[in-house]
């Protein structure tokens, strides 16, 4: 399996639909590296091109891969030391295309329902499990940009519920997803 998770910050919509840069979460990059070690990820990419968010990722990184946090939990630097900071979705491409010797495939999430492109789960599970590689890309905010979906080679059935409510956090659509498509 050559699977590989990006998590977009820009370009995103804000519940407005306007195209924005969101904030990172600390608890977002350590749920995500720890789903990304769990279901056996090459890398987990943060992806924001904003110097002040690439800081914080790297700070938040070195802690538990250099610091402290290393010597205090092995297990949280093993899922640390997956994260790799980029400032574009294009250059975590470019750089899983110099470690796998192509490029992969995009793989998008997506909360609505757009029927016309709606890949199932069991699809999907397929692909992963076949010989390419492939990036599994989820958005943060309200969703990812329509360039972003625009770039896909694939996008994923929602995750649903028992009801219309629907939405998840990131990192909880994150666990859903790649139990469905990686795990066991």
């Amino acid at each position: 399996m050559r699977l590989y998770i990006g998590l977009v910050h820009f370009p995103v919509y804000n519940k407005n639909y306007q195209r924005i840069a969101s904030a990172i979460t600390t608890i977002d990059l350590h749920d995500i590296a720890r789903l990304a070690r769990t279901y056996a990820a090459k890398r987990f990419f943060v992806i924001t091109p904003l110097d002040d968010q690439q800081r914080l990722a790297e700070r938040i990184r070195s802690h538990w891969t250099n610091g402290y946090g290393a010597r205090y939990n092995r297990h949280r630097k093993e899922a640390i030391e997956l994260v790799e900071i980029v400032p574009s979705l294009e250059q975590a491409i470019d750089a899983i295309r110099a470690m796998e010797g192509e490029a992969p495939l995009v793989m998008a999430t997506d909360a609505s329902r757009q029927k016309h492109r709606a890949m199932s789960y069991e699809r999907a599970r397929c692909i992963i499990r076949s010989d390419r590689a492939v990036i599994l890309i989820f958005g943060t905010a309200w969703g990812l940009d329509q360039s972003v979906m625009e770039r896909a080679d694939y996008v994923l059935d929602p995750v649903l519920g028992r009801t219309d409510y629907n939405h998840l956090s990131v990192r909880t659509a994150a666990a859903i997803i790649l139990d469905r498509v990686a795990g066991r």
